[in-house]
Order: structure tokens, then C-alpha cells, then sequence
């Protein structure tokens, strides 16, 4: 279907964009349509400029590296790092200096709790997140395999002696989040409110108060009955609430019904690599969520059976204080938006008849959708600082996030903001950011609020940056490498150096596997202890679970005992995982090829087909992982570079991929929704996609999946039109 336009002087915005932008976002923002093109138009010469520049010098540094590379078998650390300064890869690292960031909300400068991504075209995820700031420790143990199944708890219906268990394991956390002057909550049986003062009746009758009696913060109904007591530690709070009336309440020696704990203290609210924009509509859905969520007026109708309800945003939380009269705390968790990165370009702005950069798009619709949280116009406030966070991936160095610093002047400008209500989230997950991470901070130190680390997109990267060098290791054992620990702590402790601390989050990486909570508490206290006070979780669960770390460890104290020199961590980073000398036998080449293709087309026909961008996604083994498009770009990247030096042949892959396919098709055939792609894998597009990554993977852009994903689904929207 060919795009209509409305013209504005030399733009042309794509005719639903212009309708949404005209008669939902401008009313109530003091501005114009006429003023908002025009300035806008003012603004995009320079920035397309900058823009095409910078990836122009992406490419151009990677075939400089290139042709080091290939003249080599190995690398000299010293001599690697002088020629990557000698092209301008690596600049000198700035003298220090402090970020001076202001307006920034609690929830991000001095709190530390876990964080959600979640796909903002998807209205129930995204309110789902949103409503995840509070979340009920009885429901996330008891659904969790945190708690031995037993044969009751595989019926329908509440199994007491699972609850009991519950009780049990909640009780000892009651320990840690309010620990008592004597005794323990694990024997309590009374809890009462006595002259601001919080009591508890232990088994033998001793009447104790807490070891700290300022953590009693408040409480909700009657101060002689107590329906709820709010506690706060680690400057996260947590409610016990109590229901002599309910199953759980009956059961418990002190009618404590739940525990529900402050949980995901942020969410980002994510355009980029969760979700499938791919055309005008796609991107006007994803910001039409976005407005509902600003202004607080976003449902979602969910169905179960012949029962439906309809989702919304949650209230603010009301309570009276210990020492008299009322307050509130936040109902919802504090939202960034992610914008895209860089390099994708889109047909729903065109100037000049062109397609202008989706990232500048997505600075201009999505901070103007934000003014109404500024201006007060939703139902609740998402920023009481009065500040814009956005989060922006994939750059690569400092003179990208000096443009992204731009960029956002520019649209402050066109939208009539103040200077610097606009903040940036910066994502450590290319090489070159990695190397230069304090020159980047350094380059948006008066709006930066963020910096966190990836995995799977930074490890993408250093495959395709060092393609030509040698066969690289398997996935497994690049986390083992040296360079990975460096770049988390780098991360850490750069972002320590620079001031972030009480000012901004340092972030660490998603927990992969939704369904094993019990591995994941743990191993997830590391990021806790790495100095880090937010890190990602895949579900609301899992960010009430992760929650009890920050309960268990303060962020705030472990940093100030922290070694935060970076001696040595430039050259660990720059020690690449290679195979090297590593001897795998045929099964285990065989065995990583599987996994990679099953991924990529797991992840990858869902894309595709259905347009899911962010889902948990069996493995090779069956394990649900929660998966975005990063998971494709480490694996497409890992197989092309097995092909490039004859780890595996061109036969070997595809007979992986028509394989790895059977199994996919087999492991979706509950979905009614899904479309096979054998057994006529020539007419699936969602394979050819897939053989396109892997295949065409050495010359994609930095190894981005964008281009192929985005062109495939264009095609198969077309053909469905058809």
C-alpha cells in the first residue's frame, strides 16, 4: 500500500503520523503544528549531515581494522592500541571530572532496585511493567521455582502446605528488610502500632521493637488494627500486609497475608530492539502506547475464558505516617523511553523527498509526546523532577553521543524545553563506547542518567570488529574471556569516577530464563555487589525476586569500599576471544552451530511472521529464553565468522539451518498464529531472513540485523496485502 503524505515545506510526514502528532499529541503542549514542521525542518539539514557522517566513519574505521586485522594472526596489545589510536578508534581519555546531571528523580540518583525492558507496542506488557514498581513476594514464590514443587501444587486451587513453605522463606527475608532489636519475625505473632513506635509480639510473649525504629515508616487502616505496615530499608520500602480473614491470613501465626515489596523502581519502555516498527503505522502504534502511558489513560482488555478485564495503570499507594498525617508513594515504576540508535532511516518523515534517520524522528515524537508529562496533563506524573528520559543504543564513541547530545539541544529547541530536560541513557554495548567510556560520559555529562552493559549486542560487536583476525571462541567460553569481566567492571567503576553515583543508574544485563528464578537469586547478587544499582529482569516476578538483593546488599555503601582504579582494564578489554589454540571436536562445533541457528530462527520467525520482537523463545533444549534482536546479532555474527575461517562450511550450515527449522516449526505447533517454514523453506520469508543474517553477516552494518529484519517483514507485510 503506498504511503500518503501531508506536506509541511520540505517535509512530508506520512498521513496517520501527521493525524496522531495534529490531533492527540498537540493539543495541550503549547505548540503549533506550524511551528513544530518548521522548526523542526530548521534543524534536520545539520543533523542528517552529522549523521550520515558519523556512520560513514564507522564504516571507514572498520575497514581500517579490517586490513590490520587480516595481516595478522595475532594481536600485540601495545601495538593494537597505538594504531587503533593512530585512526581515531581510540582517543585519549579525558582528566576527570564529575557529571552534573540535574533534575533527576529519586528512582534513578539515589535508589538502587531492579529495572524492566519491555516492548512498548505491546499495550498489557508495557502496563504490566509500569505496574511493576509494587509487587507481591508470596505470589512471585509460590509461582516460582524458588519453592520445591510438591504434588499439591500441581493442582488447581491453593495448596497450604506450598503457602506454608512460602511463609517460611518470607519470613527469614522479614529478617533482613526489618530486622528486630531481639528475636526474629519468623516467630511473631502480633504486630501493633504503639506511640509511632512499631511492636512485635513474638511465640513467647516478648514484646520487641526493630533493631532501627525509624525503618517504620507508616501504615494503611486503623492504628489500632493495621491493615498494612510500611517499612523502609535501603531506601526501598516494603509492606507487610495483613488479612485475618483471608486463606493466607489464616494460615499465618500473625495474619500477615502478603509481603509486597517495592520492585522495579524504573522500566524502560522500549522502540528499538524489542519491538518490529518497520513502516509509518508500526512506529505511530508504538507512539500512541506511549501517550497513553504519559498521560496515564492506556488499557488493555485482557481475556481469560469468558472473562475479560480491562488493565490500566495503577494508583498512587496512600498511607498515614508513624508520627501522624498522610502521604503517598509512587504507584507505578519511573519511565524511560529507548529510542533507536543511529543507523536505521525511515519513510515515515521524508525531507526533501528522503527518508530522514529514525533516531531524530524518534527525539522529536517522543520527547513531544513527554511535554505532557511536564505540563501536567496525565493522570499521574511520570517525572516529579520534570525531566525526559530517554534511553539511546548502539553508539559507537564519543562523537556519537556528542550528536545524540545535539540532537536532543536541537529538539529541546523545537519543543520549547528547557535546556537539559532532556536525558540520555547510555548504552555501553559497542566496542569503541566500551574503550572511550569516560569520553563518552564526558560528552553528555550534563544530561547523562544512565549507563549500562549488554552482553550479547557488545559481544556482536567485538565479533564483527575483529571478523577478519581469527575463528572466535565458542559463546560459552568468550564469557569466561578476560575482556568481559574488564568491560563490566570498566563499566562499573568509569561511571563511579565520573560521578555518577547519587546522580545517575549504572546498570548490568537482563537475566535470560525467565522460568528459573531459583538460579537466578543466585546468581544476580553479583551485579548488586559489582557497585551496580539497577539491572535488568525479564518479568514483573523476577523484579520482586531480584528485589530482595537490594535488600540484602546496599548499593550505596559497597562503592564506598570499592578499588576503583582502572589500571590494566583497557588491555584486558582489548585481549579478544579467539579459539586460538582451543581444539573442539566435530560434535562440539556441530552442537554450537545448532544452538546459534535454532536461536536465530526462533527468534527470527516470530519477527518476521508474526511481528514479536521481544518473547520467551524455547532454545535448542526447550528452556524458554527471554530474547530481543541483540540474541541475533551474537549468533548471525558468531556463525559468519566459523564460515569466514572454515570452522564450519557453507553445506554444514545449511543443512543446520533446514534441521534447527523442523524443530522450531515443531516446538510452535501449540501456536495458532504461527506459519511454518518447511517444508518449502525457498517460499518462507522468515528463513530466507534468517539465511540472509547468517550468510550476509560479515557485510552487514556493525553486524545490525535492522537492515535484513526490517526489509523482510516490509516484504511479507506486502505480500499479505496482496
Amino acid at each position: 500500500m503506498q504511503l500518503q503524505y501531508i506536506q509541511k515545506g520540505r517535509l512530508k510526514i506520512a498521513n496517520q503520523l501527521e493525524q496522531f502528532i495534529t490531533q492527540d499529541v498537540l493539543p495541550g503542549v503549547q505548540l503549533t503544528a506550524e511551528d513544530l514542521w518548521t522548526k523542526f525542518a530548521h534543524a534536520l539539514p545539520e543533523l542528517l549531515s552529522i549523521n550520515q557522517n558519523l556512520l560513514q566513519k564507522r564504516v571507514s574505521l572498520q575497514q581500517q581494522i579490517d586490513q590490520y586485522c587480516s595481516t595478522r594472526q595475532a594481536v600485540n596489545v601495545q601495538e593494537y592500541k597505538s594504531f587503533l589510536t593512530q585512526i581515531g578508534y581510540l582517543q585519549d581519555s579525558p582528566n576527570d571530572f564529575q557529571i552534573s546531571t540535574q533534575n533527576v528523580d529519586p528512582e534513578i540518583a539515589t535508589m538502587a532496585g531492579p529495572q524492566l525492558v519491555v516492548p512498548i507496542n505491546n499495550a498489557r506488557f508495557a502496563l504490566n511493567a509500569a505496574n511493576a514498581r509494587w509487587g507481591s513476594l508470596y505470589d512471585a514464590l509460590y509461582g516460582s521455582d524458588i519453592i520445591e514443587q510438591t504434588s499439591g501444587s500441581k493442582t488447581k486451587g491453593y495448596d497450604g502446605t506450598r503457602g506454608q513453605k512460602v511463609i517460611d522463606y518470607s519470613r527469614k527475608w522479614l529478617d533482613i528488610i526489618a530486622p528486630l532489636k531481639t528475636g526474629s519475625h519468623k516467630q511473631s505473632k502480633n504486630y501493633a502500632i504503639d506511640n509511632g513506635t512499631l511492636l512485635v509480639t513474638l511465640a513467647d510473649d516478648s514484646i520487641v521493637g526493630l533493631k532501627s525504629p525509624e525503618q517504620f515508616v507508616g501504615f494503611q487502616g486503623a492504628i489500632e488494627q493495621p491493615i498494612c505496615i510500611l517499612i523502609k530499608h535501603n531506601n526501598i520500602h516494603a509492606e507487610i500486609q495483613f488479612d485475618q480473614d483471608s486463606v493466607i491470613g489464616q494460615q499465618d501465626t500473625a495474619n500477615i497475608k502478603d509481603i509486597c515489596l517495592e520492585s522495579a523502581l524504573t522500566t524502560i519502555m522500549d522502540c528499538e530492539d524489542s519491538v518490529t516498527a518497520v513502516d509509518a503505522a508500526d512506529k505511530t502504534l508504538v507512539y500512541k502506547n506511549w501517550l497513553g502511558l504519559i498521560k496515564g489513560d492506556l488499557t488493555a482488555t485482557i481475556s481469560s475464558g469468558n472473562k475479560q478485564t480491562i488493565r490500566s495503570l495503577d494508583p498512587d499507594r496512600q498511607y498515614q505516617s508513624s508520627t501522624g498525617g498522610a502521604f503517598s508513594l509512587s504507584g507505578r515504576s519511573l519511565m524511560f523511553i529507548r529510542n533507536v540508535g543511529h543507523l536505521m532511516t525511515t519513510d515515515a518523515i521524508l525531507f526533501d523527498d528522503k527518508p530522514i534517520y529514525e533516531g531524530i524522528m524518534d527525539a522529536l515524537v517522543t520527547s513531544l509526546i513527554a511535554k505532557h508529562d511536564l505540563l501536567d496533563n496525565g493522570v499521574f506524573k511520570n517525572s516529579q523532577a520534570g525531566s525526559i528520559y530517554i534511553v539511546k543504543p548502539k553508539m559507537h564513541g564519543p562523537e556519537e553521543v556528542a550528536f545524540a547530545d545535539l540532537l536532543f539541544t536541537k529538539m529541546e529547541t523545537v519543543l520549547s524545553l528547557a535546556t537539559h530536560t532532556l536525558k540520555i541513557g547510555l548504552m555501553d554495548e559497542e566496542r569503541r563506547t566500551s574503550l572511550n567510556l569516560k569520553a563518552c560520559i564526558k560528552a553528555a555529562k550534563d544530561r547523562v542518567v544512565f549507563i549500562n552493559t549488554g552482553f550479547l549486542d557488545r559481544t556482536g560487536d567485538e565479533i564483527h570488529t575483529s571478523m577478519q583476525l581469527g575463528a572466535f571462541a565458542t559463546k560459552a567460553s568468550i564469557k569466561t574471556r578476560p575482556w568481559l569481566n574488564a568491560y563490566e567492571q570498566s563499566n562499573v567503576i568509569t561511571g563511579i569516577n565520573s560521578g555518577l553515583s547519587g546522580k545517575a543508574q549504572i546498570g548490568k544485563g537482563m537475566w535470560p530464563t525467565p522460568d528459573n528464578m531459583a538460579d537466578m537469586m543466585q546468581a544476580k547478587i553479583a551485579h548488586v555487589r559489582s557497585g551496580a544499582n539497577t539491572a535488568w529482569v525479564p518479568s514483573p516476578t523476577a523484579a520482586t525476586l531480584h528485589a530482595l538483593h537490594y535488600h540484602q546488599e546496599s548499593v550505596f555503601n559497597l562503592r564506598m569500599n570499592m578499588n576503583v582504579q582502572v589500571d590494566g582494564l583497557l588491555e584486558q578489554m582489548l585481549n579478544i576471544p579467539l579459539l586460538n589454540d582451543e581444539k573442539l571436536s566435530s560434535e562440539q562445533i556441530q552442537n554450537e552451530l545448532d544452538n546459534n541457528v535454532q536461536g536465530i530462527l526462533g527468534y527470527v520467525v516470530r519477527w518476521i511472521n508474526q511481528g514479536i520482537g521481544c518473547s520467551k523463545v524455547p532454545d535448542i533444549n526447550n528452556v524458554g529464553l527471554m530474547e530481543d534482536r541483540a540474541t541475533l546479532r551474537i549468533s548471525s555474527q558468531h556463525i559468519a565468522n566459523w564460515l569466514m575461517h572454515g570452522v564450519v562450511t557453507k553445506e554444514q550450515v545449511e543443512k543446520s539451518m533446514l534441521t534447527m527449522a523442523k524443530l522450531v516449526d515443531s516446538q510452535n505447533k501449540g501456536d495458532d498464529e504461527y506459519i511454518n517454514m518447511t517444508p518449502d523453506t525457498q517460499a518462507s520469508i522468515a528463513f530466507q531472513a534468517a539465511h540472509e543474517l547468517i550468510f550476509k553477516g560479515k557485510e552487514q552494518p556493525n553486524g545490525y540485523t535492522e537492515p535484513v529484519l526490517h526489509a523482510k517483514r516490509q516484504e511479507l507485510k506486502k505480500r499479505a496485502m496482496q
